[in-house]
């Protein structure tokens, strides 16, 4: 796996007594427009007036993002990534400015800065470049002469001097690697939600919001609530990090260790409807798998479930995709037929994937054929099975998804 490049450097506590060094994010709903900018600043005024040092990561407001490649399509429908990056990390420095205006209205120092001026560094990938190293001298600067720091989130510098954005959801990302190379005594990743919930309450009522879960049990989820590059930093580092709502002062959702959820056989429930099986039917030649994956994995396609059926003469390969890459994946097949060797392909993209996580799963038996007792009840019919230690997955038809969620989260109620 991957992991970021950070060095930690110990950044010292304000003051005397219980004074921390939080890092905080807001996400686009929360900054959307100016009464909601106002409602954030005041947030961040609190905390500053209890004697913490403060740095804030703002994503780019409401839907802006998407505005801008808008209208970047009209201009250019095939510009290329550099620009797009060049333009679409205006956005999240809207934001910073915006909200160190606000802050000042109310008579706190803050300052605004972008990833050039923290030296958030990143790969040379435009579109979605990774974090290699952050500065923190900059920062600590601020800090120190008592500046509440804002910084555009998204957004890195590579080796060519050019802006980069870190891809969909990475203000989450450049949040939580803040807060491990500052050594944060908290992360707060407030969003429109309240909190990890054992399912999407708009589509389950029963579901019930986590006081903890664990790094592994979030990256298995695949919440929308937090970015899974986001939840592996928070894992390496041990970041302490707590998903909480911008709106409300309700108590969010711990994200820690294993042993703060040992109680809890199941802790929710996902599903993921971006999944397309692709089947490669009658391939007749050895080291086919490894032909196959080898092409894809060069055209950076990411697989997932996988399932092979060896018969007598021929064998079957079956896995799934995302749907963008479905057509990619089935044009590397077809280009590369009489190398691999076989006979037809075919591909579905009517499905869904439908988990449950739980890291008391692996000492708990049963809990496979309770989530398939419930499918089966409901005449859902499963279509491949993978599992690992605290997960669960089944591959659906995707006209079932919400009759599938209802019946397994209803199954497994008594045991989140």
């Amino acid at each position: 796996m991957f992991f970021y490049i950070i060095e930690a450097e110990h950044i010292s506590s304000p003051g005397q007594g219980t004074s921390m060094l939080i890092i905080q994010k807001y996400g686009g709903t929360s900054v959307a427009n100016a009464e909601r900018i106002m409602h954030v600043a005041h947030r961040i005024a609190k905390e500053y007036n209890n004697g913490n040092k403060i740095v804030v990561v703002l994503s780019a407001q409401g839907s802006l993002t998407d505005r801008l490649l808008q209208k970047a399509h009209e201009i250019n429908p095939n510009a290329s990534k550099r620009e797009l990056d060049m333009l679409l990390t205006t956005g999240e420095q809207q934001s910073v400015a915006l909200m160190a205006m606000a802050i000042h209205t109310l008579g706190l120092p803050a300052v605004s800065l972008n990833a050039v001026q923290i030296g958030l560094e990143s790969t040379n990938q435009y579109g979605n470049a990774r974090i290699k190293h952050i500065q923190t001298t900059r920062i600590k600067k601020e800090l120190d002469q008592g500046n509440i720091v804002l910084v555009a989130g998204f957004q890195g510098i590579n080796s060519l001097g050019d802006l980069t954005t870190l891809g969909r959801g990475a203000s989450d990302t450049t949040a939580v690697a803040l807060a491990a190379v500052l050594d944060a005594d908290l992360c707060e990743i407030c969003t429109d939600v309240d909190g990890v919930y054992t399912a999407d309450p708009r589509v389950v009522p029963t579901a019930k919001k986590l006081k903890y879960i664990s790094y592994d049990e979030m990256l298995e989820m695949a919440c929308q609530v937090l970015a899974n590059r986001a939840a592996e930093i928070a894992k390496h580092y041990n970041v302490k990090l707590i998903i909480r709502s911008s709106m409300t002062e309700e108590p969010g959702t711990e994200i820690g260790e294993v042993s703060k959820v040992e109680g809890s056989y199941v802790s929710g429930l996902a599903i993921d409807r971006d999944v397309a099986q692709v089947s490669v039917m009658g391939v007749k030649r050895l080291g086919a798998a490894y032909n196959i994956f080898s092409l894809l994995a060069k055209e950076e396609i990411s697989v997932d479930i996988i399932l092979q059926m060896p018969n007598t003469t021929v064998t079957d390969i079956s896995f799934t995709v995302s749907k963008q890459d479905m057509d990619a994946a089935l044009a590397i097949l077809e280009t590369n037929r009489e190398s691999i060797g076989f006979n037809t392909v075919t591909h579905n993209s009517s499905l869904a994937k439908l988990s449950i996580v739980g890291a008391g799963m692996l000492t708990s038996p049963g809990v496979a054929s309770t989530m398939f007792e419930a499918l089966h009840e409901n005449g859902i019919d499963i279509m491949l099975i993978t599992t690992s230690e605290i997960k669960i997955t089944v591959l659906i038809e995707d006209r079932h998804t919400e009759k599938a969620k209802l019946a397994v989260h209803d199954k497994f109620a008594h045991l989140m």
